[in-house]
């Protein structure tokens, strides 16, 4: 098989051709974008852990995990008569062009806030079809992310809080209404008071640029990290987690505090 191996890309499309053609992989020819997309997800998860744990080696595999994520999907495209991995690099480039007119234009340097009122300034006229500035973001985005979104989205032309002194005076305000909500015991009034707060919670995150889902999913992280050492403890002293006291899993819990 005569691959061009200096061109890694080159080489990159050609696999990802003929993993799909007829003597290629059964499992590979009958995908399809949608049998894909979670594939997709759960790379860019990977990456996205690799990142953290700050592993150069790591991210370069899960980046190239990615990537083929991107040449598969476009293969497919291609197959379909619909477009090719080439009109999808060509794509991002005149965006990045466009959008960037401080820096490929004669508009000259611009600080960070401004390019951001910028960008949002030029992909609403690229998609001037839409009814709404929040028809760009992405449904299945995770709540308390897409929460984030649309407040940055919607701040961007004007519509929000002047200090983030108020946002914290309508957090309180959100927790006395979910307070009286959990006297109601109405499960969808609690629920929407719920939501409220972590709406909230979000906005004052953006207030900080503080992206609310790293926080939670670091503090989710560090809950894990101390229960799995009240675990081992429990373990080393010959106890079953579960028979347990609270009082004695909370001993090892301030123990877990000044521990991990």
């Amino acid at each position: 098989m005569n691959f061009k191996e200096e061109k890694p890309l080159y080489l990159l499309k050609e696999i990802a051709r003929i993993l799909r053609s007829e003597n290629g992989c059964a499992w590979d020819r009958v995908q399809t974008s949608k049998t894909l997309k979670s594939y997709l997800i759960e790379e860019a998860y990977e990456l996205y852990d690799a990142i953290e744990s700050d592993d150069a080696a790591s991210m370069k595999e899960e980046l190239g995990d990615v990537l083929y994520q991107v040449y598969a999907h476009s293969q497919i495209a291609e197959e379909e008569g619909r477009f090719t991995i080439d009109d999808v690099a060509a794509g991002i480039a005149q965006k990045l062009i466009r959008r960037h007119p401080h820096v490929f234009g004669n508009e000259g340097p611009k600080d960070k806030e401004q390019v951001s009122i910028d960008w949002e300034k030029i992909k609403k006229k690229e998609k001037e079809s839409r009814a709404s500035i929040l028809e760009g973001v992405p449904a299945h985005t995770p709540a308390l992310l897409k929460a984030y979104r649309v407040q940055q989205k919607v701040s961007r032309v004007g519509f929000d809080w002047e200090r983030i002194d108020d946002v914290v005076t309508k957090l309180d305000e959100e927790i006395g209404e979910f307070k009286e909500a959990l006297q109601s015991q109405n499960r969808e009034h609690v629920m929407e008071e719920i939501g409220d707060i972590l709406f909230c919670i979000a906005n004052i995150s953006r207030f900080l640029s503080i992206n609310p889902e790293e926080a939670l999913r670091k503090n989710v992280d560090k809950f894990m990290r101390r229960f799995q050492f009240i675990e081992k403890e429990a373990a080393r002293a010959g106890k079953d987690i579960s028979e347990m006291t609270l009082a004695e899993m909370d001993a090892l819990w301030e123990k877990a505090k000044t521990s991990v």
